[in-house]
């Protein structure tokens, strides 16, 4: 099991690292020069070549790129906004928290919605209350978060006035963006819900549980769920990501002064420092995420954790 987990370690590095130097090429290849925005028009071409130099520009891609993973595996810097003048970390340890809550309530509210949905359409296949959990969850996964946002907006804050459109104030003011951020989540989970139970309904150890007269709700909670869960993990883990990559656009729309708004405003400026600090950190949330997912995984399927043990017994002999 120690190798299973070293072995996760391992490629979470490489995939943290490859993430690194993509977003840095991305960056160093796409047209456009960042010091012409930051300096404005009105700078002569002595100034902007100064500031080309002071920000380490004229440098070969190599020893930036360099220079670049130095700094950040090395040295914990990810350098210092262009624009505000701020140390990206400094910005980032104060917005992240917002958006982690954001994703973190994403992910409760989808699973606590979604899973009573599967399980209703499962157990009910074919009958109404599959028709009608299928339908909900159709919805939910086709309606845009961007437009179902700004329809909140218009409703509830121009029209009723009932909650406000931005800010971080007030515990209403999250009520709005994480109902949005949600549906998506509530949809594809709910789908893969019904569809792993229905592929444990009707398994020979279902069958026993019901045979030995077991109530049909310790059969749907003991039996069928806990097995049809290795899938269920999946998604929950994969939205649990996407969730903190979505927020950019939440967050955009209500105002939110989370990490999106943050990387937003720094594409539109090519605040270079700020862009591949934010993609990284970004970056290593998820792949911690999606580690985590993978230990879960061998602690769930008793099959991964047997693997491993059985492999370290044939190496001991």
């Amino acid at each position: 099991m120690g190798k299973y987990i070293l072995k996760r370690l391992v490629m979470t590095l490489f995939v943290i690292v490859g993430a690194a130097i993509l977003i840095f090429s991305i960056m160093y290849f796409v047209p456009g020069d960042p010091v012409t925005i930051l300096m404005g028009s009105e700078a002569s071409p002595a100034e902007l070549e100064a500031k080309r130099v002071q920000l380490g520009l004229t440098d070969p891609y190599l020893i930036r790129l360099g220079k670049f993973l130095s700094n950040t595996f090395f040295h914990m810097d990810l350098g210092t906004s262009w624009f505000r003048g701020v140390p990206v970390l400094t910005e980032l340890t104060g917005r992240f928290p917002r958006t982690l809550f954001l994703g973190i309530m994403f992910v409760i509210i989808s699973t606590a919605v979604a899973l009573p949905l599967g399980i209703t359409a499962a157990i009910h296949q074919n009958g109404w209350q599959d028709r009608v959990c299928m339908v909900v969850a159709m919805v939910c996964t086709s309606v845009p978060d961007f437009w179902l946002a700004l329809m909140m907006v218009y409703l509830f804050s121009l029209k009723l006035g009932w909650l406000p459109s931005f800010g971080i104030e007030q515990w209403q003011c999250y009520i709005m963006p994480v109902i949005a951020g949600s549906l998506h989540g509530i949809g594809q989970l709910a789908r893969q819900t019904r569809s792993s139970m229905l592929d444990v309904c009707r398994a020979d150890f279902v069958t026993t549980a019901r045979a030995k007269g077991l109530p049909e709700k310790r059969v749907i909670y003991s039996h069928m769920l806990p097995n049809a869960l290795i899938p269920v993990i999946t998604i929950i883990g994969g939205s649990f990501g996407r969730s903190i990559a979505g927020t950019i656009i939440i967050e955009q729309v209500f105002s939110m002064p989370g990490i999106g708004s943050y990387i937003t405003t720094a594409i539109t400026g090519r605040d270079y420092p700020v862009v591949q600090g934010c993609v990284i950190v970004l970056a290593i949330f998820i792949a911690v995420v999606m580690l985590l997912v993978d230990l879960v995984y061998a602690y769930v399927d008793p099959r991964i954790k047997a693997q491993y043990v059985a492999q370290s017994k044939r190496r001991s002999k």
